[in-house]
C-alpha cells in the first residue's frame, strides 16, 4: 500500500511539473498583455517577460524596422507598426476582465524607421477618451506613456489618429492587471490616471525597477537619472541610505521591496526637489512612499513636514515614519487623491523642531486626472453588431465606432455625444440576415448595404424617422417589403433591385416622391394597374432622360467643347481633358454629393447671407440630421472660378485634420456649383481683431492659442500630406473660429502640390499685403511662401492692424511687415503691441523678473507707444523659469 501511494504521489508531482513546464505564457504572467508591434514572432526578454507579436491585436498598418541604432538592445524595439497619416483612427483592442483596473503603457520608438527624419506628431486615446499627444523630438529615445484604468467593458482599446507630422505608429503595447484595492479612486468612472512622474529615491544605480522585482511591472524611474527640469534644486546635504534588511510592502499600492529598501534623507534638515508636470496644470493623485531604513538609536527620532511653496493648505500634519507605519522597515503611504498641482511642481519635507534626524523619502507617484469620454450614443450598439462579424476586416477597425474618429464605414454628427447617421457597407461580402442593430440607430440617415449576400426578410426600420436613403440592392433577401418602409418620413430613395422579395409594393411607398427602384424581383408585383402604369410611364421617362442626357452630353463634348455660355455646367466650361482629370480625382477620393433639393432645404432656399468673397457667396444651413453647416455658393462662373471649385472639391475630397475647416461635399446641379463646410460659429479671425469691439478678442493667450491652431494646420499641410501641399492665400480671413474660439484653416481655391518638394514654377496669385516678396519675384512657389504670409498673420495678431494701412503705418512703411521691421530694428518692440491686448499675465511676469518696478504693473497703455513714438519703455531680460513659459 505504501508503494502505491508512493507511485501515485510521484506520478502527481510529475503531472504538475509538466503543467507548469507547459504553461502558456499568459498563464506564467496572469493579466499581463505585451505586444511586440511590427514584430513577427513571439519570444521571452531578459527580465522574463513573453512579448507576443501584435499581428491578432489591430487591424491594418504596415511593419518597419529601425533605421537608427538606439540604447535599447531587446528585440521588442528593433520594429514598429505605423499608420497612414488620413483621417482614420488604428486601434488596438484587448480583452479584459470588466471592473478590474489595469495598467496600461505604451512605447514610441522612431528610430527614423520611415527613412524621412521627420519626427511624428500624433494622438493616442483609450477607448473614445483622448489620452496623450505624442511629441518625437529623438529618433533615439523612447516616448512611453501609462495610464491606470477601470474596464468598463470587455474589451480595451488603445487607438492612434489624428497625425500632424509624420505617420502614427507604436513599438510596443503593454497591459497588466492591478489585484483588489490598488490605485482605487472615488471618480474613476469619470476620469482615469496619466502617469506624470513614478520615482525611485535614493537608487543605487541609473536602471529602473519593474518585473519581477515589481510583480505587476510598474517601471520605478531611477532618481539618479537626470533630465532638464525635472528633479533638480536637490538640498544640500541630501544622502542615499539603503538596506537590504526585508520591508513589509503589502499595504495600500504595494510599491516593490527593492524600490523601498533604498531613500534619499535631508542630513541638514530638509530635502527639496523640483519637477516638471507634463500636462498640468491639472488635478492630481499624489502619494509619498516612507519606510524607516535607518536603526535609530532609542533617543533619536524622525519627525517632518510637507513643505510646497506657495500651497500651505498642502501642509500634512508630521510624519514620524516608524510610529505611523506602526514600526520599522514597514510602508507608510501618505497623499492626497485629489488636488490641484502646477506644471512646475516644487516640494519639499523639513524637519521639524523636536526632531533629531532630517526627513526621509522612498519614493514617490504622481498621476493626472483625465476626463472619460462616454463615447458615441450607439457605441453599444455597433459593438454588438460587429461582434457577429469578428473575422470580417471591416469589423475589426475597435474603439467608438465615432471617436476620436469614425469608422471607415461609418459617418457620425459632430455633437459631444455623437450619433451615428450614416453606414456604407456595401461590397463586403456579408451574408446571413440584416443586423437588427441596425434597426435601432434612431439617428441614422443614410445606409447601404447593397452588393452583399444578405438573406432572409427586411427588418422593420420604423424606429429610424430620420431615414432617407436605403439602398439595399444586389442580395439575397427574401419575403415582402416590409409596410412601415412607406410611413418613414424622410425617406427619399429605396433601392431593393436584384433580391429575391415577393408579395405585393405597399402602396404607402407611392403616396410620397419617393426614388424606388425593385426590379430584378420577379415575384414582387404591383395589384393596382394604375399606379403599375404610373410606374411604367416614370420608368420609360427616366429611360428617355438617361438617353437624351447621353446624347446632349455627346454633342457638347464632341462638337461644342469650344463654345460658353451662362448656363453652362462645370463640364462645359473647362477643356475636357483637363476636367477628366479632376472628375476623375472626385471619384477617387469619394468626396460626398449632394442634390441640390438638401441644399435647398438645409439653408431654407439660400435665406440666410453669412459671407461673401471673389469665389461666391456663403449661406448659412442645417442637414437633417441636424449638423450646422456653411454653404458656398459658386458665383464667378469663369474658368478660374470653376477651376478653384474643383481644386477645393479633389483636394479637401482627402485632406482631413483638426484644424482645417472640414469639408462635407460639395452639389452639381442646375448650373450651381456648391461646396459644403462645417459651419464655424465665430466668423473669421479678421473679424475678431478689426471688428466691433465686443467681438474683439484681448486675450493675449487667446491670440497665441489661435496661432497655435493655425500653425498646426499649415503644419499638416506641408509635412503631413504627400505630397506637400502649399495653400497659397493665407490670410486672416481664412483662418475661421469655431464655437471654443479654436482656429482652422479654409480657403483652398488656390491651393497647390509640390512636386517633391521642389519649386513649383506659377502664376503668382495670393492676396496683397500677406504675399511673399520672393514669390513674386521669381514665381517660382514653395512653402515658404505659406510661412510668411502665416508671419504677417503673427503681426496681425499682435498688432491688431490690418496689413496694409496708410493711416496706421505712415506713407513710408504702408505694410505692416515694413512697420514692423521699423520698430524692432529701433528697439522699441511695445510699440508693435496692441493697445487693446490684456496683459495682465505679462505684466506679472515682468514684475517678478525685475527688481524695480515694471513698467507694464500699473496701466498697461504706458507701454503702448503710438506707431512714431520712440518710447523706451521695456521689459527686463527674461531669466530662469519664468523665460519660456510652458503650456
Amino acid at each position: 500500500m505504501a508503494s502505491a501511494f508512493t507511485a501515485a504521489a510521484f506520478l502527481l508531482h510529475f503531472q504538475l511539473l509538466l503543467i507548469l513546464v507547459l504553461l502558456p505564457p499568459s498563464a506564467a504572467q496572469p493579466g499581463f498583455i505585451s505586444l511586440d508591434c511590427g514584430g513577427a514572432r513571439d519570444h521571452t526578454d531578459a527580465i522574463g517577460i513573453q512579448w507576443t507579436s501584435d499581428a491578432t491585436f489591430v487591424s491594418g498598418g504596415q511593419t518597419a524596422q529601425l533605421l537608427v541604432q538606439n540604447g535599447l538592445q531587446s528585440q521588442q524595439f528593433a520594429t514598429v507598426r505605423y499608420f497612414p497619416a488620413d483621417n482614420r483612427k488604428y486601434c488596438y483592442t484587448m480583452n479584459v476582465r470588466n471592473r478590474t483596473r489595469y495598467l496600461v503603457r505604451a512605447t514610441f520608438l522612431y528610430g527614423n524607421f520611415d527613412n524621412s527624419n521627420v519626427y511624428p506628431k500624433f494622438d493616442i486615446s483609450l477607448g473614445a477618451s483622448p489620452w496623450s499627444t505624442i511629441v518625437v523630438d529623438d529618433a533615439t529615445t523612447p516616448v512611453v506613456e501609462e495610464a491606470i484604468i477601470l474596464a468598463a467593458a470587455p474589451t480595451l482599446s488603445v487607438c492612434l489618429s489624428n497625425a500632424s507630422t509624420g505617420q502614427p505608429f507604436i513599438s510596443t503595447l503593454e497591459l497588466r492587471q492591478f489585484n483588489g484595492s490598488l490605485y482605487y479612486t472615488t471618480d474613476e468612472t469619470r476620469f482615469f490616471l496619466a502617469l506624470s512622474a513614478r520615482i525611485n529615491f535614493g537608487a543605487e544605480s541609473n536602471d529602473s525597477i519593474r518585473y519581477p522585482d515589481d510583480p505587476f511591472d510598474r517601471i520605478w524611474e531611477s532618481d539618479s537619472v537626470r533630465r532638464a527640469n525635472y528633479l533638480v534644486d536637490v538640498a544640500p546635504g541630501t544622502a542615499r541610505i539603503s538596506t537590504t534588511k526585508p520591508i513589509f510592502v503589502s499595504i495600500n499600492e504595494e510599491p516593490p521591496e527593492k524600490v523601498m529598501q533604498t531613500a534619499v534623507v535631508g542630513q541638514d534638515g530638509y530635502l527639496n526637489y523640483r519637477l516638471d508636470l507634463e500636462g498640468f496644470p491639472a488635478n492630481a493623485w499624489g502619494v509619498s512612499y516612507f519606510a524607516e531604513i535607518e536603526d535609530l538609536a532609542p533617543n533619536e527620532t524622525r519627525k517632518f513636514k510637507l513643505e510646497v511653496p506657495g500651497m500651505p493648505a498642502l501642509s500634512k500634519p508630521t510624519v514620524d515614519v516608524e510610529e505611523n507605519a506602526q514600526g520599522k522597515y514597514r510602508l507608510y503611504e501618505p497623499g492626497y487623491t485629489n488636488l490641484s498641482l502646477p506644471f512646475v511642481f516644487s516640494f519639499g519635507f523639513r524637519k521639524t523642531n523636536d526632531s533629531s534626524e532630517g526627513p526621509i523619502l522612498n519614493a514617490l507617484e504622481i498621476y493626472k486626472y483625465v476626463q472619460i469620454t462616454m463615447g458615441s450614443q450607439d457605441a453599444s450598439i455597433m459593438a454588438s453588431m460587429v461582434s457577429r462579424y469578428s473575422q470580417a476586416g471591416w469589423a475589426q477597425e475597435g474603439g467608438d465606432p465615432c471617436l476620436p474618429a469614425s469608422w471607415s464605414w461609418v459617418q457620425c454628427s459632430s455633437e459631444d455625444a455623437p450619433r451615428v447617421f450614416s453606414i456604407t457597407l456595401s461590397g463586403k461580402n456579408i451574408t446571413g440576415s440584416i443586423p437588427v442593430e441596425l434597426t435601432k440607430l434612431s439617428a441614422l440617415v443614410e445606409l447601404r448595404l447593397d452588393g452583399n449576400s444578405f438573406s432572409g426578410q427586411i427588418p422593420d426600420f420604423s424606429a429610424c424617422h430620420n431615414l432617407q436613403y436605403i439602398h439595399l440592392e444586389n442580395n439575397q433577401l427574401t419575403g415582402e417589403l416590409p409596410p412601415s418602409l412607406g410611413d418613414l418620413p424622410n425617406l427619399k430613395e429605396l433601392y431593393v433591385q436584384n433580391n429575391k422579395l415577393s408579395g405585393q409594393v405597399p402602396k404607402s411607398l407611392f403616396k410620397r416622391s419617393i426614388i424606388l427602384n425593385f426590379s430584378g424581383n420577379s415575384d414582387l408585383h404591383i395589384v393596382n394597374k394604375g399606379i403599375s402604369h404610373t410606374i411604367l410611364i416614370i420608368c420609360v421617362v427616366i429611360g428617355a432622360i438617361v438617353l437624351l442626357g447621353a446624347a446632349f452630353g455627346c454633342y457638347f463634348f464632341t462638337c461644342r467643347r469650344k463654345k460658353k455660355s451662362h448656363e453652362d455646367t462645370v463640364v462645359i466650361a473647362a477643356p475636357a481633358k483637363k476636367l477628366g482629370s479632376y472628375f476623375s480625382e472626385v471619384a477617387t477620393e469619394s468626396a460626398h454629393r449632394f442634390s441640390l433639393s438638401e441644399i435647398e432645404d438645409a439653408t431654407a432656399k439660400f435665406e440666410r447671407r453669412i459671407g461673401s468673397g471673389g469665389f461666391g457667396i456663403v449661406y448659412y444651413g442645417k442637414l437633417a440630421d441636424g449638423r450646422e453647416i456653411a454653404v458656398k455658393l459658386l458665383t464667378n462662373d469663369s474658368y478660374q472660378g470653376i477651376r478653384e471649385f474643383l481644386n477645393e472639391v479633389t483636394l479637401l475630397s482627402r485632406i482631413h485634420h483638426r484644424h482645417l475647416v472640414t469639408f462635407l461635399g460639395y452639389s452639381q446641379q442646375d448650373g450651381k456649383n456648391i461646396l459644403v463646410y462645417e459651419f464655424m460659429h465665430n466668423g473669421t479671425l479678421k473679424e475678431h481683431l478689426r471688428g466691433a469691439s465686443e467681438e474683439k478678442i484681448t486675450s493675449w493667450l487667446k491670440r497665441l492659442e489661435i496661432a497655435e491652431d493655425a500653425a498646426k494646420g499649415i503644419e499638416y499641410l506641408h509635412t503631413g500630406c504627400s505630397p506637400t501641399i502649399i495653400h497659397r492665400d493665407l490670410k486672416s480671413s481664412n483662418i475661421l473660429l469655431d464655437k471654443n474660439m479654436r482656429a482652422k484653416v479654409a480657403d483652398f481655391g488656390l491651393s497647390k502640390p509640390a512636386v517633391d518638394g521642389s519649386h513649383v514654377s506659377s502664376i503668382v496669385r495670393g492676396t496683397v499685403g500677406y504675399l511673399d516678396p520672393e514669390y513674386y519675384i521669381s514665381q517660382q512657389l514653395t512653402e515658404k511662401s505659406d510661412i510668411y504670409s502665416f508671419g504677417v498673420i503673427l503681426l496681425e495678431l499682435i498688432s491688431g492692424h490690418e496689413p496694409i494701412s496708410n493711416d496706421n503705418f505712415g506713407l513710408n512703411c504702408r505694410n505692416i511687415v515694413a512697420w514692423a521691421r521699423s520698430h524692432i530694428e529701433g528697439g522699441n518692440i511695445h510699440a508693435i503691441i496692441d493697445q487693446s491686448l490684456d496683459r495682465g499675465l505679462l505684466s506679472q511676469r515682468c514684475s517678478r523678473r525685475s527688481r524695480t518696478p515694471s513698467p507694464l504693473s500699473g496701466d498697461p497703455r504706458r507701454c503702448s507707444a503710438p506707431p512714431q513714438s520712440n518710447s523706451s519703455c521695456s521689459c527686463p531680460a527674461a531669466t530662469g523659469p519664468w523665460a519660456i513659459p510652458r503650456r
